[in-house]
């Protein structure tokens, strides 16, 4: 068995697909498939169900996968350590981003990086903030910029800016000509409300208002992220809280509104794992903090 016919296993095992997983490892889809089936013989067992439509792990697959994650980590992990003892500066760094960081501070942030660093190599994944803490947590990613969590851990973070949710109306709503708005003049519209799979603290702040307000009768569609919110704002089906940063969405078919008696503002920070050893990490952390900036 070897290491490069586990990552060969992890690629067709995020990508579900032999012929992506073999362009995202660089190599031929009949010899990747060659190395998957080898690997499937000397465990014994198949790691895939495969069909003519779709490629899907097996009970067995699904836990090798998981342990071949780590084995790959640890591995990567260790070549760090080695090079961060021999003093050697940084080579590559992973960088995890929310979308509001990609479009805000990231690009000041790979600016700063690259002068800094100019023959590093940077991979950057976008991703949710869960997704994102799980890859510092295994070593898959080296820095985050992620919404604020109430439990992270063993990790550290850093607030650099905050911004607030508006009223999200679509244009040809009657709010969208108003300057003031207040709780009452939401009385007669449909809400769009997020119901996330987590229960999250901006969640659960609009849920306590809307009771607090008597506007829970007034839900008529739920979501699990900003996009599919403005989506239905849009699309005229109802008005729902958005943040800031939706205000740079290209095409935007809506406005966003102050409302008289919600004020909610949040978070967007860095997060790294304090045992990640790679080199130079404090001095790419204080990179990231120097990006900090007052709330709006």
């Amino acid at each position: 068995m070897e290491l490069r016919q586990l990552s060969y296993f992890v690629a067709v095992a995020e990508e579900l697909h032999f012929g992506r997983a073999a362009a995202k490892v660089r190599i031929a889809q009949p010899a990747l498939s060659n190395h998957v089936q080898a690997l499937e013989r000397e465990l014994g067992c198949p790691l895939f169900i495969r069909s003519t439509r779709r490629v899907e792990l097996t009970r067995a697959g699904e836990i090798f996968h998981e342990r071949c994650v780590g084995i790959l980590s640890e591995v990567d992990l260790s070549a760090e350590i080695t090079r961060a003892v021999a003093g050697k500066t940084i080579r590559q760094i992973r960088i995890g981003t929310v979308y509001p960081a990609t479009t805000g501070v990231l690009p000041a942030f790979l600016a700063k990086i690259a002068r800094k660093y100019p023959d590093i190599r940077i991979h950057i994944s976008s991703g949710n903030t869960g997704d994102i803490i799980r890859g510092l947590e295994n070593g898959q990613i080296n820095l985050g910029f992620i919404r604020p969590v109430e439990n992270i851990g063993s990790l550290r973070f850093s607030s650099i800016a905050h911004e607030r949710y508006r009223l999200a109306v679509a244009r040809t709503n009657r709010l969208a000509e108003q300057t003031e708005i207040s709780i009452d003049d939401l009385r007669s519209e449909k809400i769009i409300a997020f119901n996330r799979k987590n229960l999250s603290y901006t969640e659960r702040y609009f849920n306590e208002k809307f009771e607090e307000y008597d506007l829970t009768r007034n839900i008529a569609y739920s979501c699990d992220d900003t996009y599919s919110l403005v989506s239905l704002v849009s699309a005229g089906l109802g008005i729902g809280f958005a943040p800031e940063w939706t205000e740079g969405l290209p095409n935007r078919a809506f406005e966003l509104k102050a409302v008289r008696g919600i004020d909610f503002r949040i978070g967007l920070g860095v997060a790294w794992n304090k045992d990640d050893p790679t080199a130079s990490r404090d001095d790419i952390v204080d990179i990231a903090r120097s990006l900090a900036r007052p709330g709006r």
